[in-house]
């Protein structure tokens, strides 16, 4: 979906207040649209949160996605197979080039995950994609970790002026 007035009524109370029923509502739209790409030998991974976000927010709206999704398709989820070591600073406001900047070497694959990701074709899920930054560290650090094949699969995407910076 297009990150426009709908799919916002349904991600910021998902992510914000506590409105984890939306995940499978969305969860559906994105399954209908990964329709070609999920398959029985796909693992789906989350985004991580940084543990004080996670802590603060009580769940990471992409691990709901996930879990969603794999009961739809039947397709594998490691919930923690990526981390966020460091804590970062939201993006909100920044263009490409310092969003990816900050992202940098932000995330990467908890250890006792690597076996299970090694060859794997895994698809990356997160809520919203603006300028891709996030995403980008995670297909890093699962390529880093000898994942065969990484996709991305998102509620929405923003379509506006950070991307085009």
């Amino acid at each position: 979906m297009v990150y426009d007035d709908t799919p916002r009524t349904l991600i910021l109370p998902l992510k914000y207040a506590d409105r984890t029923e939306n995940a499978a509502l969305l969860a559906r739209y994105m399954a209908g649209a990964a329709s070609g790409l999920i398959g029985p030998d796909c693992v789906l991974v989350p985004v991580p949160l940084h543990r004080l976000r996670l802590f603060s927010r009580r769940y990471n709206q992409a691990a709901l996605l996930a879990r969603a999704l794999g009961r739809l398709t039947g397709a594998a989820v490691i919930i923690d197979g990526l981390e966020r070591p460091r804590a970062t600073r939201p993006l909100e406001g920044l263009g490409r080039a310092a969003r990816h900047a900050r992202m940098h070497g932000a995330v990467g694959v908890r250890a006792y995950r690597q076996a299970a990701i090694q060859g794997r074709h895994m698809i990356v899920v997160d809520d919203v994609m603006t300028t891709g930054a996030t995403l980008a560290a995670c297909t890093r650090a699962l390529l880093a970790a000898g994942a065969g094949r990484v996709d991305v699969l998102a509620a929405a995407r923003a379509c506006g002026q950070h991307e085009q910076q």
